[in-house]
């Protein structure tokens, strides 16, 4: 029988190259997913979200989040300006928005809360409900 087999098969340092290769494209991944959970975690920090969104600026938020005519009794007349990630994070915690009575906190979060795909503030909500590792 002849020794071809030692042809077939790659020398053993080639085989220990080809696995450090592999490792290093392996190790070049995971060091570039990181930065981008980094910077996820903190765009959820600083994003946004307006209540309610630019396109229904004149409408009055009710207790329950829906959007109602300006003035309508019992509503909340719009904020004075958007709410941090952060801000919005605590507020559906069980904390409070900033700059808001309790009721308009709890009638705004529940505007937030009611957000879709397509409104100014969605994806920064969206954000806040995905787990963090």
């Amino acid at each position: 029988m002849s020794d071809d087999s030692q042809d077939i098969m790659p020398p053993e340092g080639a085989t220990r190259r080809r696995a450090l290769m592999l490792g290093a494209v392996g190790a070049t991944a995971i060091v570039s997913i990181r930065p981008a959970l980094a910077q996820t975690a903190a765009s959820v920090v600083t994003c946004e979200i307006p209540v309610p969104d630019p396109g229904r600026a004149g409408s009055y938020i009710a207790a329950d989040g829906t959007l109602v005519p300006a003035g309508t009794p019992g509503a909340f007349a719009p904020a004075g300006k958007a709410f941090k990630g952060q801000d919005v994070k605590a507020a559906l915690g069980g904390g409070q928005l900033p700059g808001t009575s309790y009721d308009q906190s709890r009638a705004y979060t529940n505007y937030i809360r009611r957000l879709q795909s397509g409104t100014s503030g969605f994806t920064c909500f969206a954000s806040l409900q995905m787990p963090r590792g």
